[in-house]
Formats: structure tokens, sequence, C-alpha cells
């Protein structure tokens, strides 16, 4: 294995590697970002993104440590320490990050297999941790489609790679405004199931088992009125506390799950 070395913060791929690190213009710009860690970048394989390099820190990641990623054709670089603490994201780290190639994110990229899909929708998330919890419930309950609608945070933000567990390589998720997204589903005649307070039933009263799109927006904004007039149904989860609602990902959990537990028992 024919390994390259850099030792010089100054280095412009170094350099790069920063920007792309830290400015989602500029992984927007150039197609390119950074995943930290073994389990990250083996999710990213496995979701079949390129890989274009390894960048390891040779204290902490081996270059035996490499065949963890036998199938990429990648070029090795070992870096310094003050090169890794300079492109790391995380505190606890394992010496190793990838830079990788984005993909196409657009609704025409969605692969629907299932007579009746299940698709998350998320409209206007800011917050990466909350993505890569939505990203993570999607993963566990194994939905068809995540969606993003008006994204305010590219997808390969290391917040988001990182909350998600790398989650966010494996989900099939597409982006794009809410009008494209209702035009969309309607196409497809998937029910939208939309999160909100407005004109609303229970969510449990709901028959989730023919397509279905479940729709949550922020808890500062909820959904807006686009939605709302073009759901099929509104629904709410009952509050018994004193507030009228919850986290996004946790609703989005609680929401999915019910249509996962009405289709096992179909």
């Amino acid at each position: 294995m024919n390994i390259k070395h850099i030792s010089s913060i100054q280095n412009p791929l170094i350099k790069q590697l920063v920007l792309l690190k830290d400015k989602s213009r500029e992984r927007k710009k150039r197609g390119l970002f950074l995943i930290e860690g073994i389990r990250e970048i083996q999710m990213a394989l496995k979701g079949g993104f390129e890989i274009d390099s390894f960048l390891f820190y040779p204290d902490l990641f081996s270059e035996k440590d490499l065949n963890h990623f036998s199938s990429a054709k990648a070029t090795s670089i070992s870096i310094t320490k003050e090169i890794y603490e300079k492109l790391a994201y995380r505190s606890t780290t394992e010496g190793i990050l990838a830079l990788a190639k984005s993909k196409e994110r657009d609704l025409q990229s969605i692969k629907l297999n299932s007579k009746n899909p299940l698709i998350l929708v998320a409209e206007a998330p800011e917050k990466p941790g909350n993505i890569g919890a939505i990203l993570r419930t999607a993963d566990a309950a194994n939905v068809d489609a995540v969606i993003i609608a008006n994204p305010k945070t590219d997808l390969y933000n290391p917040n988001i790679i990182r909350s998600s567990v790398g989650c966010v390589f494996t989900n099939t998720i597409a982006t794009g405004n809410t009008l494209e997204i209702i035009t969309f589903l309607k196409a497809k005649n998937i029910a939208i199931y939309c999160a909100a307070l407005q004109a609303s039933v229970a969510y449990h009263t709901q028959d989730y088992t023919n397509a279905t799109a479940i729709v949550v927006g922020t808890e500062a904004e909820g959904l807006s009125n686009d939605w709302l007039k073009n759901a099929t149904q509104n629904i709410l989860i009952p509050m018994q506390g004193q507030i009228d609602s919850m986290n996004v990902s946790v609703a989005a959990g609680i929401l999915i799950f019910e249509t996962k537990r009405q289709r096992d028992f179909k």
C-alpha cells in the first residue's frame, strides 16, 4: 500500500479540508465532505459513497487498520497530531477521516420499491442533532425514504453525520421545496398525514397501512399552510402535561412506529 505523508498544516489540501469541515458553501461548491470515525466511514461505503482519500493519525489508527476499508480504492495519507486535531470534530476520536464525494439528493433520485411505501417528511429542520435523530429513527423503522423540505442545513454537516451515527449515508434521502414534495407525493398516490394542532384528530385513530407520508415540522414554527391545506388528515399526539408540543425527532418516532405497528399486525 502506497502511503503519502503530510506534516504541514499549511499544506493546500489540509487548508481545503478545513474549509470543507467548517463551511457548507464549500462542501456544496466542491461536492466533497469529510467523514470522521470507523463506523461512519463503513456506513458511507455501505451506502455506496465514493471515498477519495483516507487521512489517518498513526498514533491512534495504524496503517494495518486501513484494512477496515479494503473495499475502497482511495489514496491513504498519514498526518500529524496537529493536522488531525485541526480536522477532527470529536473530542473522543479514532484517528481516521475520509474525504468523500457527495451524492445528488433530488426527489427524482428516490426509488420506491414498496407498493405501500412509508415516507417521513421533515419541513425546515435546522438543528443538526434533530436531523440526525430523525435519520436514526428512520433507519430503525426501515422507512422507504426521508425527505427534507426547505432544508436549512446541508446533509453533510459534521454534526448530522455524527448524530445520525452514519445513517445519513444508508437512508434513502431527498430534499426539495414544500410544493415540489407535495406534488411528488400526490403523483404517487401517497396519503399525507401532517402533525399539527389545527383541525387534527388523534394520531392512533388513522389507518396508515396504505402508502403513507408522515410530515413533521419544527417545534417553533410547525408546518406551513401548504402542508395543512394538502393533508389527507392532520394528526396530533395528545399531550397530557402542561406543554402542547414535543421535540420533532421524538414526535416523528412516535408517529412512524405507530404506522409500523399497524402494518406488522395487519
